[in-house]
């Protein structure tokens, strides 16, 4: 019988998944029986004939009785509608950030096993063939001991990409770490997870604000300690630089540092390095780097997460999710843990320059390509390498963040 597939969000990043399933229905894989959105369809691409439109995604899931939901909403929105999914009987596909809290974290992990469904998360570095095999280099011994781990990426994001939303750059629900570059932080932690003997969980929710102390961090069963350095090169409330570490509870220290404000284009490096040597995945290309090669080469097979999805809907005991929600635990820890931080510290024109103007303006930070790149080697912070512009980071005993703005420096 034919997948009954619904999409629930089909502007903005729901036009990628209509260019996939668009085809899939044309060949019969599946049935795109219909779409959610509020707003007035992007008319690129064509929605086959056959595929229903409603306003709310109520009246979807009510008269169409989709098997799988994808859902490609704001990340606020993702609890309640994933909920109201799983009581029409759908298995999830959930776009990043997923959830925005443990709590709700924990709240949809026990409606899926109560429901007897499933949920994907559109983590889908986390599908290839590349990262598999750096992780069995990796345990099998090609790097040694593994000293660290880390994640650079470097992009640039103009002033109508702020605009393209309500919350864009808001608090909690947007940021590098946590929006178009959170593949970066659910790699690493991937990694980490993958190559420790005691897997990641997820730790208690939080039941306070900023001033939470040790036992009620989000990250106390995660890591021992949550640095990060946040800034910010426009009026908004989150940051589009940051470099976030984590160490501690015997596993190698993990450094992400990432920017939407930068110089040369940095697609997105994992480096793992050892006693015995050094391996880089480019997690965007699939392109890998082991002990012996003479430079990145492609490693092709990238399972689909949808397709995994509906192959372990048919097995759900013999095909494991690639993405699932439970393995999602950390990155949710981490993005609760941003929400609470203080406000990024703002870099004024001193440090920043401007490339172009109106929507399509940039803001570049001089020389954050070098700073973002030193602090993944050195598993370090800009505030401890002599970074002229950085903030000591604030501290809240396991908590650590950037203190409060002082724009113009």
């Amino acid at each position: 019988m034919t997948v009954r597939v619904a999409l629930i969000g089909a502007n903005g990043h729901g036009r990628w998944h209509r260019r996939r399933l668009g085809p899939r229905h044309g060949s019969g894989a599946i049935a795109f029986v219909g779409i959610a959105e509020p707003n007035p369809l992007d008319p690129d691409p064509p929605v086959p004939p056959e595929t229903r439109i409603f306003p709310d995604h109520h009246a979807l899931l009510a008269e169409t009785r989709p098997d799988v939901a994808i859902i490609c909403t704001p990340p606020g929105t993702h609890l309640p509608i994933a909920l109201d999914a799983l009581a029409a009987g759908c298995d999830l596909l959930l776009e990043k950030p997923p959830l925005l809290s443990l709590a709700d974290h924990a709240r949809l992990v026990g409606a899926l096993a109560e429901a007897g469904r499933s949920c994907q998360v559109g983590f889908q570095a986390l599908a290839s063939a590349a990262f598999d095999e750096l992780c069995a280099a990796a345990l099998g011994g090609a790097l040694g001991t593994v000293t660290g781990i880390s994640a650079v990426a470097s992009w640039q994001r103009d002033d109508a990409y702020y605009a393209r939303s309500p919350w864009a750059g808001r608090r909690a629900v947007d940021g590098a770490l946590i929006n178009p570059l959170g593949h970066a932080v659910m790699q690493t932690l991937a990694l980490s997870d993958r190559l420790c003997s005691a897997p990641i969980s997820a730790p208690p929710p939080l039941t306070c604000g900023a001033d939470m102390g040790a036992e009620q961090s989000p990250v106390k069963g995660l890591f021992g300690r949550l640095e990060v350095e946040r800034y910010r090169t426009r009026p908004i409330e989150s940051d589009d630089t940051a470099v976030l570490r984590l160490t501690g509870r015997g596993r190698p220290p993990l450094v992400v540092a990432v920017t939407l404000a930068g110089e040369e284009f940095i697609p997105g490096e994992i480096t793992v390095a050892g006693t015995r040597g050094t391996a880089t995945l480019e997690y965007p290309t699939d392109r890998l780097k082991l002990p012996g090669d003479p430079g990145l080469r492609e490693v092709p097979g990238r399972v689909d997460l949808l397709d995994n999805l509906l192959a372990h809907r048919a097995d759900r005991a013999g095909v494991p999710l690639r993405a699932g929600l439970a393995a999602t635990a950390g990155f949710t820890a981490v993005v609760e843990a941003l929400g609470h931080a203080p406000v990024p510290v703002a870099l004024g024109d001193g440090v920043v320059d401007d490339i172009g103007a109106g929507p399509g303006r940039i803001r570049r930070i001089r020389g954050i390509n070098a700073v973002l790149r030193r602090a993944a080697g050195e598993h370090a912070l800009p505030s401890e390498i002599g970074v002229a512009w950085a903030h000591p980071p604030h501290t809240e005993n396991r908590l650590q963040t950037t203190g409060t703005s002082t724009a113009g420096n």
